[in-house]
């Protein structure tokens, strides 16, 4: 455990209580000692500067050219998360949780394929998955060079954009002719890194024939909850098999796959690669702050408050809200609610801070000892602030409007009487009908939700606009002194867009009704909404230009000695299998299957650590002794869901799916000696394949035998 804890956990009070404290109030230590570590930017190293000379010197092997290659050919990007390929006849493995919603899609009347798992034993029973897909990357290039003089050339920002288009659109055409793949599908990602300092092309074979085989019951592969969510000792059995399939519908046969280790320990090294998300490391203190003071505490509000009226609603109809797939949907906002609450405890930690401000100062300095970086990014840090000034203005609106308009958190009857006036508006004015079909979509994709979940979801809009904007005419408006339950029922009550046919008959041509409350309510939000898109927008676009600047200016100091931030495109992350101390205990590197059913009776087979029929009792031949999860300090974030962990052999040992509540703090800076990725040890996969779910045919392709 970090001997700086107990001062983070200080700071959450002391800024809670709307007071910044002072360095000696911070268990004794000066934060004007506090200086940067050497990774706290992170490891997400790109393949295209692949870290050969520091894996090798590290970790006393060989990663020469040849073994970037196999990983990076190994390795899948699929929706949301990572996988990679486990035989050579297309068979991929990845996380429960990231194919959690494409289970129940693939389910046939009858079937609780969610509840109960699913398990193809035969070649046959593998069923396609619509809509889905997963890319390989067969090739990854710095065009940095082409893009940036391209950008420099530009007049103006009009003149920048056309720019950046014209240069990515003839690195795109150049690229899919040196890699022709016949009938597979092959594209190109340009992926502005260093908020845009540099530039890397991407290429990509899309496969979307793509089958599950297999995936284990939800009460295993997400065993423990949201209770259990972000935190460690863990329990999961948190595994998918898919296939991917040819154009001429037969498995498909890769170049280079990962073989099924045989485990590891503690102090052993892991190579995780994935597909890991936005991060925020590279950002000033500044920015941070921003961050701190207003954007994550009304995305914490905004999630919380939708969460708490789902769940209202699924106890009140809890047979309509399964329908719905709620279940699904509330795991989801309640990931992120944990995650941007963690986010929030390691903005709030002086010590993160003062390590940030640190690098800060480094990066000033760097800049201000070279007369050609100075002359051009001298006063950068000063400029980015004023922006955050700027942003800091709009933050009652910021949280006003935050998700307005978003399917999920969102009254349905508020975004039928945007949509409603949107289409009017351009009927009225004539636009083109490419556009009207468009708005057209926007009226009738407004699904209805269940009357109870559309009251609840109103309700907490209009709270918002009376928790963030109290004096203002919106609210007026809005209620018109009336609580805000009591406006939501009157809105449903007094308008016609609750109904579908009111609906589907204004968008065949009829009249939006201007005396429809929920349309006048529209009527003045649009204009106090449309300023402050107008505003935040400008002020957006600044600061893109200037992270830009400051992101040319880094890579000008340190080159690829500091990794970009996340930005859900191809990585390969080092670390070491370790547990960790916390809470006065120790946290070991390794849990076991006794983990699970101490967890099932200790709970008293509570819903989130039920167990499914067929694992009660134990199963005969599961040895409980054998590893289920482990940890280790691999840089890790969200999108690594499915990553494989590696060994330097290039098996497989484990699957990423999440990380410790220290791990949190990961958006913004890399702490090894607090954080940890947990993994699925490829030892559980096994046994359960073995004797529990019957799968000799996968362990047998996995060891290369019988296909």
């Amino acid at each position: 455990m970090s001997r700086f804890r107990p001062a983070a956990l200080l700071a959450v009070v002391a800024f809670a209580a709307g007071a910044a404290p002072a360095a000696a109030q911070i268990a004794g230590v000066d934060l004007d000692t506090i200086r940067m570590g050497e990774f706290d930017y992170g490891k997400m190293w790109t393949f295209e500067y692949a870290p050969v000379e520091y894996f090798s010197d590290t970790y006393g092997f060989v990663a020469d050219d040849a073994w970037f290659e196999r990983a990076r050919l190994s390795v899948l990007r699929i929706p949301g998360c990572s996988a990679s390929f486990v035989s050579s006849r297309g068979l991929v493995i990845t996380n429960h949780h990231c194919v959690r919603s494409r289970v129940s899609a693939v389910g046939r009347e009858g079937e609780q394929l969610l509840d109960d798992g699913f398990f193809a034993h035969e070649l046959a029973d593998e069923r396609p998955i619509s809509g889905y897909w997963a890319d390989q990357l067969i090739a990854a290039v710095d065009v940095s060079d082409e893009v940036l003089e391209a950008l420099d050339a530009a007049p103006d920002e009009a003149g920048r954009e056309a720019a950046r288009e014209a240069a990515t659109a003839s690195v795109t055409s150049r690229l899919l002719t040196e890699h022709p793949m016949g009938e597979d599908s092959v594209w190109v990602q340009i992926v502005p890194l260093y908020n845009g300092g540099r530039y890397s092309a991407y290429v990509f074979r899309r496969f979307t024939d793509v089958r599950l085989v297999a995936a284990a019951e939800l009460n295993m592969g997400f065993f423990g909850g949201d209770p259990d969510n972000f935190t460690y000792p863990r329990y999961a059995l948190d595994f998918a098999f898919l296939r991917v399939y040819g154009p001429d519908g037969a498995p498909y046969e890769p170049t280079h796959w990962f073989g099924l280790g045989d485990g590891v320990e503690e102090g052993d090294p892991v190579f995780i690669i994935g597909n890991p998300g936005a991060t925020n490391r590279l950002q000033t203190v500044a920015q941070l702050e921003y961050q701190r003071d207003v954007q994550v505490p009304a995305l914490i509000h905004l999630l919380d408050s939708r969460h708490a009226a789902m769940g209202a609603y699924r106890a009140e109809d809890p047979e309509q809200a399964e329908a719905l797939d709620m279940r699904n949907q509330m795991f989801g906002l309640s990931n992120s609610l944990k995650a941007s609450r963690g986010r929030l405890a390691a903005l709030a930690d002086p010590v993160i801070l003062a390590r940030k401000a640190d690098a800060d100062r480094q990066l000033r300095e760097a800049i201000a000892g070279d007369p050609q970086l100075a002359e051009r990014y001298d006063e950068l840090f000063a400029e980015i602030a004023a922006v955050q000034d700027g942003k800091r203005a709009l933050g009652a609106e910021f949280g006003a409007f935050l998700g307005f308009g978003s399917g999920l958190l969102e009254s349905s009857l508020l975004r039928r009487a945007i949509a409603a006036r949107a289409l009017a508006a351009a009927r009225a004015d004539g636009v083109a009908e490419e556009q009207i079909a468009q708005l057209t979509r926007n009226l009738t994709g407004a699904s209805a939700h269940p009357p109870g979940l559309e009251r609840r979801l109103l309700v907490e809009r209009l709270s918002d606009f009376v928790r963030y904007l109290p004096a203002s005419d919106l609210v007026e408006s809005a209620l018109g002194g009336r609580s805000v339950e009591a406006a939501a029922d009157a809105l449903i009550a007094g308008s016609s867009l609750t109904s579908d046919e009111s609906v589907a008959a204004i968008a065949a041509g009829g009249d939006v009704p201007a005396s429809d409350p929920a349309v006048r309510l529209a009527a003045t939000i649009e204009p106090a909404l449309a300023d402050y898109m107008e505003r935040s927008q400008e002020l957006a676009r600044q600061e893109a230009d200037l992270q830009q600047a400051l992101g040319r200016a880094r890579f000008a100091v340190y080159g690829q000695s500091v990794p970009p931030d996340g930005t859900s495109s191809p990585r390969i992350a080092d670390g070491i299998v370790r547990g960790y101390e916390y809470n006065g205990t120790l946290a070991p590197a390794m849990t076991t299957f006794y983990g699970v059913y101490d967890r099932f009776y200790g709970h008293g087979g509570r819903e989130d650590w039920q167990l499914p029929d067929r694992w009660l009792p134990p199963p005969d031949g599961l040895d409980l002794s054998t590893p289920l999860n482990f940890v280790s300090t691999a840089d890790s974030y969200g999108g690594n869901s499915g990553s494989p962990a590696v060994t330097r052999d290039l098996e497989v040992v484990g699957l990423n799916f999440d990380r410790n509540i220290d791990g949190l703090s990961r958006d913004f800076i890399y702490l090894p000696e607090r954080g940890r990725n947990v993994m699925v040890d490829v030892r559980a996969i096994r046994a359960a394949l073995a004797t529990v779910y019957g799968l000799d045919r996968i362990l047998d392709e996995t060891r290369g035998g019988a296909r």
